[in-house]
């Protein structure tokens, strides 16, 4: 039964980032990884092979956090510069920039339907915005220290935030309130975030450990500590049946959170790792870290049937205690450790040469970007805000033309589909040549491991002929001798 269980593979390993990797995402399309890096720079990695890569600029600091719109159009980023961007991942490169926090933004995420972003940032606040124009919706505050990140639920109801001031919380979107604060952890939560259900959320601590909490009754699920050092980042199988972590520890680990159990130990980074998440259909999944790299790794363990799986755990494993979660059930919390028969996977040690080829990267800086805005400022008015929110929280929003605002006289940002700059048919013909292109670059590829493997054919026939002239002449060195010896 063993043999029916896959481990995880890495299939990619990018360098394109000069400086430390701070957040991955896939494209819903799973044909495209965005990351983003302190180098100042968002870069788009088609994950076919030999096709180019993409590098954005236009963030004047640090970009701390990257993701893809539900519909893959459009990549949001928040920078250290205090300001968010939103991008189209293709040729044209546009981008909208908007000062989002008076401080330094850690973290950007989209609602499930696209329509809203909330953001979190060193200003000790959390923020939504209308992402289509962008327009700012309103705060949540609470939290006394710099927040780190804050996510959506799957609904869109709730929004989960974690902070330096040691606690986690939950805030419900339509009263704005504070509904549940988690004390647990005994440093500062990096990270945080729901599973695919909703039903519970996930820490990554400073401390070391991961927690989960059911939000249904507010009580602690599970606690691992499988980690030596700083856990940093977190991602939920889209199953729900699984959670991988990233740490200062250089590694990565996978739980099992229906057994409650550490399922793998990967390696791969050359030091810590700040980055991961699964892809939105759980096939592969992605890393990276203070090496610069970009890994990109194939799940496999989730091929088969979940039953099929915990039965095989027996036989590669030592057990551990009995599941501690199922949909998620839940139980008396309980401390999971590592074991000493988990599974170790080291690419470093099975595949001789873990760089696949770098693909070509082009280049795109803020020609096509509109002038960034100055940051929103919030209603004073409590009613006209919460006006303001049920009108603009879940009904479509309205499109803004192109234009200066009458009211102000300040420039309106129109959506980021229109704001391109370029005629669609022109677009489409930018977009068939750079295809063209990639053909080319596969050919001039292949035809240089071809030259390669003659240049290496040709030394090779000089080798062997050099040898058997050398042969030829100590023979008749041989034979010269023994001539002279006769006489």
């Amino acid at each position: 039964m063993a043999s029916a269980l896959e481990d995880p593979t890495l299939e990619h390993n990018f360098k394109g980032h000069k400086d430390v990797v701070t957040s991955v995402d896939f494209n819903p399309n799973n044909k495209q990884l965005a990351t983003t890096s302190f180098d100042r720079c968002l870069m788009i990695w088609n994950l076919k092979p030999q096709t180019r890569a993409y590098r954005f600029t236009g963030h004047k600091d640090a970009v701390m956090c990257v993701q893809f719109s539900p519909s893959g159009q459009l990549v949001a980023s928040a920078s250290r510069d205090k300001t968010v961007r939103l991008w189209t991942p293709n040729v044209k490169g546009a981008s909208t920039a908007f000062t989002a926090h008076s401080a330094a933004v850690r973290s950007v995420n989209f609602s499930c339907d696209g329509n809203f972003l909330v953001t979190a940032a060193d200003d000790k606040s959390i923020k939504m915005w209308n992402a289509h124009q962008p327009r700012f919706l309103l705060s949540l505050k609470g939290h006394n220290n710099w927040v780190r990140s804050a996510r959506f639920s799957p609904d869109g109801r709730l929004v989960v935030s974690c902070s330096d001031d040691k606690t986690v919380k939950i805030w419900d979107t339509v009263s704005r309130e504070c509904i549940n604060t988690f004390t647990d952890h005994r440093g500062f939560a990096n990270f945080v975030d729901f599973n695919p259900s909703g039903t519970c959320i996930a820490s990554a601590g400073t401390d070391n450990t991961v927690k989960l909490w059911d939000v249904r009754i507010n009580k602690l699920l599970q606690h691992y500590e499988v980690h030596s050092a700083a856990v940093n980042c977190l991602s939920f199988h889209p199953s729900g049946n699984y959670l991988i972590t990233a740490s200062t520890d250089c590694t990565l680990k996978i739980m099992d959170l229906l057994e409650g159990r550490l399922f793998y130990t990967l390696h791969g980074h050359q030091g810590p790792v700040f980055a991961v998440m699964f892809s939105r259909h759980g096939e592969y999944f992605a890393s990276g870290g203070s090496d610069s790299q970009v890994l990109v790794w194939k799940t496999n363990f989730d091929r088969i049937p979940y039953n099929e799986v915990l039965k095989s755990h027996s036989i590669r494993t030592n057990p551990d205690p009995a599941p501690h979660i199922t949909d998620i059930h839940p139980r008396i919390p309980h401390l999971h450790t590592s074991g000493p028969q988990m599974i170790q996977i080291d690419p470093r040690k099975h595949i001789a040469d873990m760089q696949s080829s770098d693909p070509p990267v082009v280049d795109f800086g803020v020609g096509f970007s509109s002038k960034p805005k100055s940051r929103a400022k919030e209603p004073n008015c409590a009613s006209h805000l919460t006006d303001q929110v049920s009108s603009s929280l879940y009904p479509p929003c309205p499109v803004s033309s192109r234009g200066m605002d009458p009211a102000n006289g300040e420039p309106v940002t129109s959506p980021l589909e229109e704001h391109t700059g370029i005629p669609p048919k022109l677009a489409s013909t930018l977009g068939h040549i750079v295809e063209q292109l990639d053909v080319l670059t596969q050919t001039v590829s292949i035809l240089e491991q071809r030259l390669t493997m003659t240049e290496d054919k040709l030394q090779e026939c000089l080798d062997n002929q050099q040898t058997v002239q050398q042969d030829a002449d100590c023979t008749q060195m041989s034979l010269g001798s023994g001539t002279e010896t006769g006489k």
